[in-house]
Parts: C-alpha cells; sequence; structure tokens
C-alpha cells in the first residue's frame, strides 16, 4: 500500500475513534465547537445565500487570479451558460454585501471595471483554498 493511502486510512481509523475532525485537532483556529449551530446558521445565512447562488464564484474565480479590476466583457467570456441578467444580479448583490466595488467611467462604448473590497479579499483567500482542494481531488 502507498504511503499516502496508509496515512489515510490511519486518519480515517482516527476519526471514527475520535468522533472528531482531524484538523480541528490540529488547528484549533477552525474549532466551531462550543458554537450553537443554529445560531450560526442565523448569523451566517445572508452571505452564505449570495456565496452559494449560481454564478457567484464563477464571478468571484477570474478576481482570485489578479489584482487587476476586471471588466463586465470578462466574467461574460467566463460564465459559459449564464444569461448577462444572471451576471447583473448576481454582481449587483456582490457589490451590496461589500464584496465588490463597481466602477462606470463616462466613455463610449461604456466600461464598468470590478474589484474585490477588503471584505471580498478576505473572501476571495477562503476561495484560493477551495479552488486548491478542489483541483487536488477533481482528478482522483
Amino acid at each position: 500500500m502507498k504511503s499516502g493511502k496508509l496515512k489515510e486510512n490511519i486518519l480515517n481509523k482516527a476519526t471514527l475513534e475520535s468522533g472528531k475532525l482531524p484538523i480541528l485537532q490540529e488547528n484549533n483556529s477552525c474549532n466551531f465547537y462550543g458554537y450553537d449551530v443554529e445560531d450560526l446558521m442565523k448569523e451566517t445565512s445572508e452571505l452564505r445565500n449570495i456565496i452559494t447562488k449560481r454564478g457567484t464564484l464563477e464571478i468571484l474565480i477570474p478576481l482570485c487570479c489578479s489584482t487587476d479590476p476586471v471588466r463586465y466583457l470578462t466574467f461574460r467570456r467566463s460564465m459559459k451558460g449564464f444569461s448577462s441578467k444572471t451576471l447583473t444580479i448576481r454582481l449587483k448583490e456582490l457589490e451590496k454585501s461589500g464584496i465588490l466595488n463597481r466602477q462606470s467611467y463616462n466613455e463610449i462604448p461604456p466600461r464598468v471595471e470590478y474589484r474585490l473590497t477588503h471584505k471580498g479579499q478576505e473572501l476571495v483567500e477562503s476561495i484560493i483554498n477551495l479552488l486548491q482542494w478542489m483541483r487536488k481531488w477533481s482528478n482522483k
């Protein structure tokens, strides 16, 4: 058996025996032990609703890969299968929730750019971790 598989099996066995996730044992900063589940769900409901809506990750991923502002057309190109209406609604929601800043320029043709706010930058840091996890496990 490969050492990676052996380690995974040992972790799985330890998890079953302890009833705790290994990450929570190793890193207390990620532990929600002692929180009331219902309170946690209520406190986070608004942001969870925005983040989990169709199209939100597709909007945030281009912002993960650059510190430059992203134009509307860049989002359109990266969002295959999404209508302009869905994109516009999602961008407005992210702006309203304080995740994106929208800057429009009085030019012809019109130019609109989006940047992450500080709140959005913190969110994107989490999304980068999620994307790394997805890349790790998507081919397995």
